[in-house]
């Protein structure tokens, strides 16, 4: 027993924890740092009314009709003003749109900006309406605000996947850099350990801290926003385990070889940089072009939010999230193996 407790991989796990208990950077970035986003996200983006669309109206016979009409519409603000300032603000971005009275009306907008089209067809409804134009059809609304619909509910399960991201390879990659840096890999070649016992002791000082992580910010979200937890709680803490693997071993493979904090920090960032914007933490994959989908599914980060939010949104089992699942353990077992092959101590 006393030999097992002796191992070196339980001894350089342990070394590896109680490094990031000292330090207090790691604390902010692991537990507070993701709180603070997901509140200040969740705030900006919380169930509200639709903002009113500024819009420009230049003078000339017929304006203050224009402006006292588009007043009455409950999510247009018209405003009176000169040609010239009309075209500055239209072009600044200050108004969604400009209506020039005259016969016909004149729409001048922005065809590349979403509210600029939305502004159009809005305000043509509006002016439409009090000309004395009717629907043929009577219509009905009715607004989803089911829970798992809102973009908080999107947006955490993101941040999760983010946080698992940033601190797995932050958190490996900085440590190993700076003690190859300081010499201190070096001095441990003399050792008995292995080089697999070092690289599995740097995950395994990461997974410590991962049921804690997990716990603050999706306890924080349930708690302050009502996020929904639809799937199985351990399918969850899988996912999260398994999210943590990936990226803890794609850190090591970075780690591998960089000298210095400022050559591991330039890797860092261009591996991450991609799946911040591209891997649907923020807004849905959706949004790029098709050609760019198959690589985007192939990001680990693209892998692990899918899989987050399966189980957290529409409570996916293990079963359903199998492709998302494979391709996470790829790059989990791929980057270990890399990194094993490539890691030099000094």
């Amino acid at each position: 027993m006393s030999r097992w407790v002796g191992a070196p991989l339980v001894q350089l796990s342990l070394a590896k924890t109680r490094e990031l208990i000292r330090e207090p950077e790691a604390i902010f970035w692991v537990f507070i740092f993701p709180v603070l986003l997901a509140l200040s996200l969740g705030i900006a983006f919380r169930a509200s009314g639709p903002e009113e669309l500024p819009i420009g109206v230049e003078q000339a016979t017929g304006a203050d009709w224009i402006v006292a009409t588009l007043g009455e519409a409950p999510a247009l603000r018209a405003e009176l003003m000169t040609p010239e300032t009309a075209r500055e603000k239209l072009r600044t971005g200050a108004v969604a749109l400009v209506v020039r009275p005259g016969t016909p009306w004149t729409y001048w907008y922005d065809p590349t900006r979403p509210d600029s089209r939305l502004a159009r067809l809005a305000v043509d409804d509006a002016l439409q309406r009090a000309a004395g134009r009717t629907d043929p059809h009577a219509v009905a609304t009715e607004e989803l605000t089911e829970k798992g619909s809102r973009y908080i509910d999107f947006l955490i399960p993101g941040l999760l996947g983010m946080n698992l991201m940033g601190t797995g390879m932050w958190g490996i990659g900085f440590s190993i850099v700076n003690a190859r840096q300081k010499r201190l890999l070096k001095g441990k070649v003399a050792t008995p350990m292995r080089r697999s016992h070092y690289l599995l002791s740097q995950m395994a000082g990461r997974m410590i801290f991962l049921l804690l992580e997990v716990g603050v910010l999706v306890g924080f979200a349930v708690w302050v926003f009502d996020v929904p937890v639809r799937g199985a709680w351990l399918t969850l803490a899988a996912l999260c385990l398994g999210g943590a693997l990936t990226f803890a071993g794609l850190g090591l493979l970075v780690a591998a070889r960089p000298q210095t904090i400022e050559g591991v920090s330039g890797l860092m960032n261009f591996v991450m940089l991609p799946m911040w914007i591209c891997s649907g933490t923020f807004f849905s994959t959706a949004r790029f072009p098709d050609f760019m989908q198959p690589a985007i599914q192939a990001l680990p980060l693209t892998a692990v939010n899918d899989a987050l939010r399966g189980v957290m949104v529409e409570g996916a089992s293990v079963i359903q999230l199998w492709d998302e699942l494979a391709i996470a353990g790829f790059w989990a077992v791929a980057c270990f193996a890399a990194a094993m092959w490539l890691f030099r101590w000094s």
